[in-house]
């Protein structure tokens, strides 16, 4: 029923995350690599498996924030840096997933591809946030990021796959930028990124 929306969105995502990688060659392979090296020593990706479209499993490729974890540096609010926070708070980190759109396991926009042992806990109707590519930028993102609880942001996530539409993705791909230079919902209240997601009606509070 969306198989022409999804090829043109899928022409799109290959061709803008293309330039991307491109244009935003000289500052990710200099200045950001550069400085995550020197922040966190080496590797300077941090890769993960993540649940992609129907839950299939591919490896998502950032830069690193966070120091190896060790005696001193367990959770995850000692491991991250004073630069893992500026490239969480201007998604420099985020950079390197344009490759994973132009392999096709992700698009420019749609649901945030979460950890693998979420997928056992969804609900039947969060699970749908699957029935899509996830994203670099989603409506959950515009919508408070890490700001919202579990429920509001897995809701909005569905809510996305029901209304897909290019105009809506344009429409969040503007309002991305304007929440990157507001550094808004970087993380959850007292936390350094998000709480874990314990399965429905989870509440960071």
């Amino acid at each position: 029923m969306r198989k022409p929306y999804d090829r043109v969105k899928r022409l799109l995502d290959a061709g803008l995350a293309s330039v991307g990688l491109v244009v935003s060659a000289p500052l990710q392979l200099v200045v950001v690599a550069g400085v995550v090296l020197a922040a966190h020593g080496s590797p300077v990706l941090f890769r993960q498996p993540r649940p992609g479209l129907d839950g299939e499993v591919f490896e998502l490729v950032k830069f690193r924030t966070m120091r190896h974890p060790d005696s001193t540096h367990v959770t995850d609010a000692e491991r991250l840096t004073t630069v893992g926070r500026f490239l969480r708070a201007t998604s420099l980190d985020e950079l390197p997933t344009l490759w994973n759109v132009v392999k096709g396991e992700m698009s420019l926009v749609g649901p945030r591809p979460l950890l693998v042992e979420y997928l056992e806990r969804y609900s039947p109707e969060q699970a749908r946030r699957h029935e899509v590519r996830p994203g670099v930028t989603g409506l959950a993102q515009v919508r408070g990021r890490n700001g919202l609880e579990w429920d509001d942001k897995l809701a909005l996530d569905v809510e996305y796959v029901n209304k897909r539409s290019l105009l809506l993705d344009a429409r969040i791909l503007l309002e991305t930028v304007a929440v990157v230079l507001k550094r808004s919902g970087i993380s959850a209240d007292g936390e350094a990124t998000m709480t874990e997601f314990r399965g429905s009606g989870d509440r960071h509070d």
